[in-house]
């Protein structure tokens, strides 16, 4: 799903694409795919696939990554991974454009984006960290079923369809039925009650905005929505700071929206989210448990931004600094 959101913002971005390749797994070898009003032909993925490619943008398992990125790196091409694999190696920048832009600089060949449920939360923090440095964030994640791939997209679906008709439910992808329902699993299970995923936002966020002292806790959920993940941020900072202050702050920063008029039912949803650029920030409002606390809701589409479009944006960024 990630792979092809990525083909249509390709052919809608003024990219200098020479020669595209498009590389799966065998079972996908021959299939022919519409690019910009041509037919490109799916390749197997083999150890020679990438030879003379400038960049090699890389959306699959984690074993595929960890086998082909260093196999893509070393014949020339730079990688641009999406998989957990290398997003907490130390010598793998993990990068916002919007965020972090200098951290492209410091790569051996690979470069990674970062969880789609991370980036939101971070680029709705940034522009204020800058200026009044984050202590503490507590966020709650709703995560679209997009965000496991296209069996589960298919898979609530069809459990929704058989819940309306009264048919039995059994669920293939997910351990409980999605359909009408809400699994607080993401990943795997952690010895000290945390998931994988929650692990990651944490892990994630401090290397991103190079700051190992915020303390951070997740809770991430899957819920019956087809695309966008959403997330209710608690953020203390350093300083006070009003709810004015927060949302100028973010209606300065790049890639982020202000939707934020409740009276009026004014805030981001993700059936609204979903196909845009922007990860977009409400219901914003003071945390009434601390004194320097903000609380509000940020949504995002995370096979855009939260995934193809980030990548994406890392290799114009590079193109911009003759990196490439």
């Amino acid at each position: 799903m990630v792979g092809e959101e990525f083909l249509k913002i390709l052919a809608n971005r003024q990219f200098p694409l020479g020669t595209l390749r498009l590389l799966a797994s065998a079972r996908s070898a021959g299939r022919k795919i519409q690019f910009a009003g041509r037919e490109i032909v799916v390749e197997a993925l083999s150890e020679g696939s990438v030879e003379g490619c400038h960049l090699a943008f890389i959306s699959a398992t984690d074993e595929i990554s960890k086998k082909y990125a260093p196999i893509a790196a070393k014949a020339g091409a730079v990688v641009i991974d999406d998989s957990g694999v290398w997003r907490m190696h130390p010598e793998v920048p993990l990068v916002i454009p919007e965020v972090n832009p200098d951290d492209v600089s410091k790569h051996n060949g690979i470069l990674a984006i970062p969880n789609c449920s991370t980036t939101p939360v971070v680029m709705t923090l940034w522009p204020v960290h800058k200026r009044n440095p984050v202590k503490r964030i507590i966020a709650s994640t709703y995560q679209s079923v997009s965000g496991t791939g296209r069996a589960a997209s298919e898979e609530l679906r069809d459990t929704t369809s058989n819940a309306l008709a009264g048919k039995p439910i059994e669920p293939k992808i997910y351990k409980h039925r999605i359909a009408f329902n809400l699994i607080p699993e993401i990943g795997s299970v952690k010895d000290d009650g945390y998931t994988s995923e929650e692990l990651k936002m944490a892990n994630e966020t401090r290397k991103i905005m190079h700051a190992p002292d915020i303390a951070i806790a997740t809770t991430c959920v899957r819920v019956p929505v087809f695309v966008s993940h959403s997330a209710s941020v608690f953020a203390e900072f350093t300083n006070p700071i009003t709810p004015e202050e927060f949302r100028s702050y973010l209606k300065e920063q790049p890639g982020v929206m202000v939707e934020d008029d409740l009276p009026n039912g004014v805030y981001p949803r993700p059936f609204e989210a979903a196909g845009k650029d922007p990860v977009f920030a409400g219901r914003i409002r003071k945390d009434l448990s601390i004194p320097n606390g903000i609380a509000y809701w940020v949504v995002g589409d995370n096979l855009r931004k939260g995934a193809a479009l980030n990548a994406l944006q890392i290799a114009e960024l590079m193109i911009s600094r003759d990196l490439i």
